[in-house]
């Protein structure tokens, strides 16, 4: 059955706000969006007259459903830290779809996040886009969206040092990275002569030889995957000499790479423009628990996006990822652009994780994830009133015997 959301102040994010419009759901599905969308007989009618509109927001960076909650050892699953290179493990493979903190950060009109490992090893394993709603994480999980967590900086050095043992230094957590970028840069030189020396003996033999490849090995084999370019390096930094040294060695190795938190961007804002790399920044209420946030700022975000760097927000978290609308309203509030804080919780971050072609926008074609705000999503007055996942309802506050906020500036779309 086709669904019709009608009378709302609808932020398509590409393509501007239209007032009074209407979003047209079918099959799971953004099927139209407009100001005169007819109405197929039938369909179920949503009135959000008054109410805000847009894609479900995304966190592209979080750790939901692997480091679990209530957080105690027997749920904490986010980090492998038995060895600084950990490449094969997999996100996926740990993700508890019954976790609490889904369901809370449904009530924030988030319906999609990437998460993975932590930032304790140099290379931490693979994390995942999930749709947050389903029994099982194959109904949860965006299949290819893998992308490998690595991790610069004080946390693996802290790891591995207070054990005695390498890397113990930033100098050592560059070397261990290049290090095993190297051993998977031989690992697939060993494939293609093995390819080769077959080609060669079949033709000198007139039929076919099968090649001699070498042993698998799982680590290299996920390395050779982001030496291939099929995985983005989602590269922890938070000191700005941090993100240069992954900028040099994605450079040297040629590397898709993100930069995440990114809290001395703005000391290099310049250079992440000039280079295009993508940055995810946040969380953005920290206070100054280690030295590499020394110098956090909540105007970073805006500073970035002013230089043309793309930037998403992130929260960097479990079920506090509902405070994501939150977040963004305070780099507004610092300096941030609000046009580029929406696409930074929407279109933005959907394209950093590798989805911009499903979600992060009100288009026709793309996934019916969509939330509806009682008022601008990034006020404080407001809530979330509804969320969708392929177009199937995941949340409503009534239902959810949530209070009805009280009459607010944005309550009624008023800027």
């Amino acid at each position: 059955m086709a669904i019709a959301i009608i009378n709302g102040r609808v932020l398509t994010i590409t393509k501007g706000t239209i007032e009074g419009g209407t979003v047209l759901i079918e099959g799971g599905k953004i099927k139209a969006v407009g100001k005169d969308v007819p109405v197929p007989a039938g369909a179920e009618v949503i009135d959000a007259a008054g109410k805000w509109v847009t894609p479900g927001l995304i966190d592209a960076h979080s750790h939901i459903a692997i480091f679990g909650e209530p957080m105690v050892e027997a749920t904490n699953d986010g980090n492998e830290c038995t060895d600084p290179i950990t490449p094969h493990v997999r996100a996926i493979d740990a993700i508890n779809p019954a976790d609490p903190a889904i369901k809370d950060t449904l009530s924030a009109g988030v319906t999609a996040v990437w998460t993975g490992p932590g930032s304790g090893n140099v290379i931490g394993g693979t994390g995942i886009v999930i749709k947050l709603r389903g029994r099982t994480i194959d109904e949860m999980v965006i299949p290819g969206t893998e992308s490998m967590k690595m991790a610069l900086g004080e946390n693996p050095k802290r790891v591995y040092g207070s054990q005695k043992k390498f890397p113990m230094t930033r100098m050592g957590n560059a070397a261990a990275l290049r290090e095993a970028l190297i051993k998977a840069q031989t690992y697939l030189e060993k494939f293609k002569r093995a390819e080769e020396d077959a080609a060669k003996e079949s033709k000198e033999k007139s039929f076919k030889v099968e090649p001699k490849y070498p042993e698998r090995d799982l680590k290299l084999e996920m390395l050779g995957k982001v030496l291939r370019r099929e995985l983005r390096c989602r590269i922890h930094c938070h000191r700005a000499d941090d993100i240069l040294t992954a900028i040099r060695i994605g450079e040297e190795f040629g590397l898709d790479i993100a930069i995440e938190h990114t809290t001395e961007g703005w000391k290099v804002a310049d250079i992440l423009a000039a280079k295009k790399i993508p940055c995810t920044v946040g969380p953005n209420d920290l206070y100054r628990a280690k030295m590499e946030l020394e110098n956090f700022q909540l105007a970073n975000a805006g500073i970035l996006a002013k230089a043309g760097v793309k930037v998403a927000i992130q929260v960097d978290a479990f079920s506090t990822t509902r405070w994501l609308p939150v977040h963004a309203g305070m780099l507004v509030r610092f300096g941030m652009p609000e046009e580029e804080a929406l696409k930074a919780v929407t279109i933005n971050a959907a394209e950093i994780i590798g989805v911009g072609d499903r979600l992060g926008s009100l288009e026709p074609g793309k996934d019916a994830d969509i939330a509806i705000f009682s008022g601008h999503p990034f006020c404080t007055f407001s809530r979330c009133e509804k969320a969708f996942i392929d177009g199937q309802e995941v949340f409503d506050a009534q239902k959810a015997g949530l209070p009805e906020p009280g009459k607010h500036c944005c309550r009624k779309g008023e800027k």
